[in-house]
């Protein structure tokens, strides 16, 4: 017990009537700026027989969220023994506020395991998150589908000033990563090739060897990802910000397809414009094998030039546009796939956002693999 400014608490029975039921009498001033208890000081009485815990606060004279932190904890406590607790003697205001802070669950943040684990149970549970994974990642690319084939029928619901916004920010906003990266490609494409032709003295061919392989291959690979570092990790981060904030319910709830609206700009956007990034690799490549080899093995630019128009044929650039529409619908899709499965946390939106980077680099890989194959059963 305290002076009357302070806080005032005592414990006693509910009556003869009750023998099982505890109240908790609560008077004076219960502000946070006061040294209040902590609800272990009621542990010691939360002892069998005690089955239900009820509060008197007709004493009370002054309160804020200090009561109802003291509360919660009484009730948390109580909670974990088997004690019900009746709030009906709290004041309204208190009722109302405890209500609805029991209304919101706690969130569930995945927390650090406490030992490292072993490489088999990493794969695993790897494995079983694949397989649990599976059918939303299909039911979503239906979803995609369907979406699509609305928009060839003229059906699809989206604002066209989305698609050009999405198309300024995936495409000429990123190329001076995409050049920097070309360039440095093309450099070491060069290095590579002259160091093994140089001994049959063959240095020209570098221009073969640089204008194949960024056209064909590498730069449509380098710019898928690079495109997926820096815009699937975007859409991820962007989508998931939005499940967080609910606003994607607000669409449902409004019956605007989120699909349409959100999903299907972002991945016309990178269709659109990473096929023209690979183009555009090559090219910056092909200018870093020129300077190579201008300035290192003394071949000359109008040599260089007259071999790489030799070497490149119609069918490298569509390869490597093909590869580049592919890569580009792989990562909006990933993007876009993590950013709807987002949890409710700033956590999730981290965890979505790498996952779609990851989940892209993937898929990027998978695709070349299988579409290098084909095309070379097809002799193209």
């Amino acid at each position: 017990m305290r002076g009357e400014a302070a806080w005032q608490i005592d414990v006693r029975p509910a009556g003869v009537d009750s023998p099982d039921t505890l109240l908790v009498v609560l008077g004076g001033r219960w502000r946070i700026d006061q040294d209040l208890p902590s609800a272990d000081t009621l542990k010691a009485s939360l002892a069998a027989p005690i089955r239900r815990l009820g509060f008197e606060t007709s004493g009370l004279t002054d309160w804020d969220s200090g009561l109802l932190t003291f509360v919660a904890g009484i009730s948390k406590s109580s909670a974990g023994m088997g004690i019900a607790v009746d709030g009906s003697g709290l004041p309204p205001g208190a009722q109302r506020l405890l209500a609805m802070a029991s209304a919101v669950p706690e969130q569930k943040l995945a927390g650090r395991p406490a030992a490292p684990q072993g490489p088999f149970v990493q794969v695993g549970e790897a494995t079983l998150e694949f397989v649990r994974g599976a059918p939303q990642m299909l039911g979503f690319l239906g979803e995609v589908v369907l979406s699509l084939l609305r928009l060839l029928s003229g059906r699809a619901r989206f604002r066209a000033r989305d698609l050009w916004l999405e198309v300024e920010e995936v495409g000429p906003r990123a190329l001076p990563i995409v050049s920097v990266i070309s360039f440095l490609v093309g450099l070491i494409l060069a290095y590579l090739g002259a160091d093994q032709l140089k001994l049959v003295g063959a240095q020209i061919f570098i221009a073969d060897l640089v204008a194949i392989g960024m056209v064909r291959e590498v730069g449509a690979l380098m710019t898928g990802i690079i495109i997926a570092g820096r815009t699937g990790a975007a859409f991820a981060a962007q989508l998931g910000t939005m499940q967080v904030n609910e606003e994607i319910d607000a669409y449902k709830v409004l019956g605007i397809s989120a699909i349409d609206f959100l999903v299907l700009p972002r991945m016309l956007a990178l269709m659109l414009m990473v096929p023209l990034l690979t183009l555009y690799s090559g090219f910056i490549g092909m200018l870093a094998g020129l300077l190579v080899s201008v300035t290192i093995f003394d071949i000359g630019i109008f040599e260089y030039y007259t071999e790489t128009l030799r070497a490149l044929e119609f069918k490298q650039f569509a390869v490597g546009l093909s590869k580049g529409t592919v890569y580009g619908a792989m990562i909006a899709f990933a993007g876009c796939l993590r950013g709807m499965q987002c949890g409710r946390s700033a956590e999730a939106v981290g965890h979505a956002a790498t996952s779609a980077v990851v989940t892209a680099i993937l898929l990027i890989t998978i695709a070349a693999s299988i579409m290098t194959i084909v095309y070379y059963q097809l002799g193209i």
